[in-house]
């Protein structure tokens, strides 16, 4: 499979694949398509893994698209204005994502729940007790709002984020939370009560502007029901 991501910041991934090979999706993430791709809806790995996707913020459902007949091209767009990152997944080195983060991956990519190990770290860390987690082997597609930064910890060296700011991180960083310190800072400082501490080693994948903040921000310019 070869891909080529277009038209930041309003994204998109156009993906070239060999006959027979197979891309999974959630449901309406696909754009446009050659005529020989075969859709079928499944629930990818049986009902467990259907509902775990559905706590975790995904589909019940997934959809596998297949080249049938020779080479075919798919392309898969951002919900939201935005970057989409290519994840390299392979055995030992999977990634921890944020819910919804899921775009596409080849079939070869698991895409399973990951629940924190810290009750704190998923009701204040504002990231969600339950995440998604991408494993096997393959190329996985996620979706970032506004643009990515990418950070490379090293084993122990930490980073504090805001909330919402985190998109994505490799299974072998730790994620807790930090209470903002000094009553005044809480109430007063806007930066809300917790923060969330991510310590290395491993990669994360921090996004500018997640889709909370954008809709806290255009919320008071909503007309109210009268």
């Amino acid at each position: 499979m070869n891909y080529q991501i277009h038209g930041e910041p309003l994204p998109v991934v156009t993906c070239q694949l060999k006959a027979g090979e197979t891309m999974i999706t959630e449901r309406g993430s696909m754009s446009w398509m050659s005529p020989n791709i075969k859709m079928e809806t499944t629930t990818n790995g049986g009902i467990g893994k259907a509902l775990g996707r559905m706590f975790s913020g995904d589909s019940l459902f997934l959809n596998r698209y297949t080249s049938v007949g020779g080479e075919g091209m798919i392309a898969f767009a951002s919900s939201f204005p935005g970057s989409i990152r290519a994840l390299t997944i392979s055995p030992g080195n999977g990634m921890i994502v944020q819910k919804s983060a899921f775009l596409a991956s080849e079939e070869s990519v698991d895409l399973s729940i990951y629940f924190q190990k810290r009750l704190g770290a998923g009701f204040f860390g504002g990231e969600g007790f339950i995440m998604q987690k991408l494993s096997g082997n393959g190329i996985a597609f996620i979706e970032i709002d506004g643009s990515a930064v990418e950070y490379e910890l090293q084993a122990g060296q930490k980073i504090i984020v805001d909330t919402g700011h985190l998109a994505a991180m490799s299974e072998s960083c730790h994620m807790d939370i930090k209470s903002v310190p000094g009553v005044k800072n809480m109430l007063f400082g806007g930066e809300g009560i917790f923060n969330t501490v991510i310590t290395g080693p491993g990669k994360i994948i921090l996004q500018t502007m997640p889709i909370s903040n954008v809709a806290a921000s255009i919320r008071p310019f909503i007309p109210s029901a009268k």
